[in-house]
């Protein structure tokens, strides 16, 4: 895989160079509410601008379907990259069209320009294989060199990360660089205790990176909303809890599977209760009570792992030479659920362990309750591509970058 130092070193001067980026950022209203993806990609845009390049910054946003949706616009995150590079970022308003052509021509040497989201055409997201091309030869035509810095996206195979560097000479930027190489330390030559918390709302979402943590973690956390459906293949009591009762069969099978390998599954003792989901926009204080964990109450829903749970977590942390985190331990967007979440990440930051937040809501978390980031090993930018690379597969948008 060719580096962006590499492709500097040749020189980038004079040329289009086309940013595939992450600029996925959560908007409230059209505010961005976390620039951590923008902030991610700034060394990568700097670079090619202060090496006098024509920088086009491509990125996706939200689901549209295929359609423009000014819902999804791009424009607030143009605006953010603007103010971080402290020079102006001219922004198209669309992907290849004549505003996007207009745009990338006028750019002079060491300028960026972002383009509309590439989601507002359909073929980015084509499972058409000519469909999907098509557009790539259009975005293609824009640029002279390909660099490919959007780790958040690289586990999909889309126009602008899997088809559009077969079309040109390419390379990885900074931040992939950076992603890969954290991943292959949870991956090869793991220094160990090695120990995997996992929380988030659905079991479903995690299976096949238990699956695969269960041949190479010496420890386990479960947490948040999934938490729950351990603890019904355990036979206990969720009440009103999320539960995905279909995969309890599953569930079953690895508990028995951690069992018998030494693996140690570790599980919430007691969780904190409400007879209803809290109100995440007033705040409003929702009262809960701690229960122990298999003693949930009928009509009683667990938001997030108690007191002594969060004793329990830090003690199994606290030798961990190394630590990846994935998925927050409770509904951390209200105060009174927060405090299992808060309870981990600041075990983490204790820590003399290389320590990974494995992106999505964890990132988000670590944001949202004050804590500063550079406290953590790394905090991945992609949480979904995050936890396929563990899982063993081949993500498209690495692939495509491989020579």
């Amino acid at each position: 895989m060719k580096t962006i130092d590499e492709l500097l070193a040749e020189g980038v001067a004079g040329k289009r160079v086309f940013v595939r980026a992450d600029l996925n950022v959560p908007l409230d209203g059209g505010a961005i509410t976390d620039d951590g993806r923008i902030r991610a990609v700034l060394p990568t845009v700097k670079a090619l601008a202060e090496a006098g390049a024509k920088v086009v910054v491509a990125s996706h946003l939200g689901r549209p379907k295929g359609a423009p949706d000014p819902a999804f616009s791009l424009a607030p995150a143009a605006a953010r990259l603007g103010e971080l590079l402290g020079s102006a970022v001219a922004f198209a308003t669309d992907t290849v069209g004549e505003s996007a052509q207009s745009t990338v021509a006028g750019l002079g040497d060491g300028r960026v320009a972002v383009i509309e989201n590439l989601r507002f055409n359909a073929g980015e997201t084509a499972k058409d294989d000519a469909e999907r091309g098509a557009f790539a030869d259009r975005l293609a035509a824009l640029a002279d060199v390909y660099v490919g810095d959007g780790f958040g996206a690289v586990h999909r195979k889309h126009a602008s990360v899997y088809d559009l560097p077969a079309r040109l000479p390419h390379a990885a930027g900074f931040l992939i660089a950076t992603e890969v190489g954290v991943l292959k330390k949870l991956t090869e030559d793991v220094k160990r205790p090695y120990v995997v918390a996992l929380g988030g709302a659905k079991v479903s979402d995690k299976l096949a990176v238990i699956d695969q943590l269960l041949g190479k973690a010496d420890r386990i956390l479960i947490g948040g909303g999934m938490a729950y459906t351990f603890l019904k293949a355990q036979g206990h009591e969720v009440g009103i809890s999320l539960l995905q009762e279909d995969q309890v069969p599953a569930v079953q099978e690895y508990i028995e599977r951690a069992e018998k390998t030494g693996v140690e599954l570790v599980l919430p003792v007691d969780v904190l209760v409400a007879p209803e989901f809290p109100d995440l926009k007033t705040k409003a204080p929702a009262n809960p009570t701690t229960v122990a964990a298999d003693a949930i109450p009928a009509d009683q829903e667990g938001l997030d792992i108690g007191p002594e749970t969060r004793k329990l977590y830090a003690s199994k942390l606290a030798d961990a030479a190394t630590v990846f985190w994935n998925g927050p331990m409770g509904v951390f967007e209200h105060p009174d659920y927060a405090e299992g979440t808060k309870a981990v990440a600041q075990d983490l930051i204790d820590s003399p362990a290389f320590t990974v937040v494995g992106g999505g809501d964890s990132a988000a978390a670590v944001r949202l309750l004050g804590f500063d980031e550079n406290a953590f090993g790394h905090i991945s930018t992609g949480g979904g591509a995050s936890l396929e690379y563990l899982e063993g597969k081949t993500l498209p948008g690495l692939a495509a970058l491989e020579d």
